[in-house]
């Protein structure tokens, strides 16, 4: 599937004072960060730091104070502009659809719901299952595929939303080799074509070597910003508390 690269750094999403509650639990604290277009952003942190919530709570998924801004306007009045993957754990595998029929799902808005999906709907769907090696499997139902499978029909689906945000929720978890392989391929040409790329993970192993950016969080935001500069000793036991292993390749 073709990119068209945009550098234009004003399509920026802005995270000012964001903070989630539920109940007597804060999950995240005053939040306050710049994502950039162009660059592949990771969310790490421990488990319970508030990673899939500080996505859910961008995309109004859960309740939250604060201001989420795209290009200076909220993001919640521009979903139209956002390509979301749970993690797959949020999926219904039962469901009775094809790999084709999930990948379809994602041109209903632009097409409208209850109406016929066109030549050029038909096209972009079948690029993107070819671009994330799944087009032989277009008429295989979703829950005869595996983990690594899945996660490439669900990465299609994205793409064939021709979004200019792309989040994906530990999108890395119970996969293959090939599937990592792939992904990180797509998540690269989508960076250089000038898009948002906002991936939440929680494996400081080699994986983390692909990110430019990192958003590190423990219901605080203990660091934002390049790889390199996030990537510290003080950072890292800030966020997990005393000695941490990681991928030290990737400073």
């Amino acid at each position: 599937m073709p990119f068209f690269r945009n550098t234009d750094e004003t399509k920026t999403i802005e995270i000012v004072h964001l903070s989630v509650r539920y109940h007597a639990l804060e999950a995240l604290r005053d939040i306050n960060c710049i994502i950039k277009p162009g660059k592949l952003t990771g969310i790490f942190g421990p488990n319970g730091a508030g990673k899939s919530t500080l996505l859910k709570a961008m995309l109004g998924l859960v309740s939250c104070s604060g201001t989420v801004l795209y290009q200076g306007k909220p993001l919640m009045q521009q979903l139209d502009k956002v390509a979301y993957v749970p993690q797959r754990s949020q999926i219904d595998w039962t469901y009775p659809a094809t790999v084709w029929d999930a990948v379809m799902m994602g041109r209903v808005r632009k097409t409208g719901w209850l109406r016929h999906f066109s030549a050029v709907s038909r096209q972009i769907a079948e690029a993107a299952l070819q671009r994330v090696e799944m087009l032989e499997y277009r008429n295989r139902p979703i829950g005869q595929l595996s983990g690594g499978q899945q996660q490439r029909v669900f990465l299609a689906r994205a793409l064939a939303q021709e979004a200019e945000i792309f989040c994906f929720d530990e999108p890395l978890v119970g996969i293959d080799q090939k599937t990592q392989v792939v992904i990180f391929q797509v998540f690269n040409e989508l960076a250089a074509s000038g898009k948002i790329v906002l991936v939440v993970n929680h494996d400081l192993g080699k994986s983390i070597s692909h990110f430019d950016e990192l958003i590190l969080l423990n219901r605080d935001l203990i660091a934002a910003g390049a790889r390199q500069k996030v990537l510290t000793e003080e950072n890292l036991s800030c966020a997990y508390g005393g000695n941490v292993m990681f991928w030290k390749e990737a400073v």
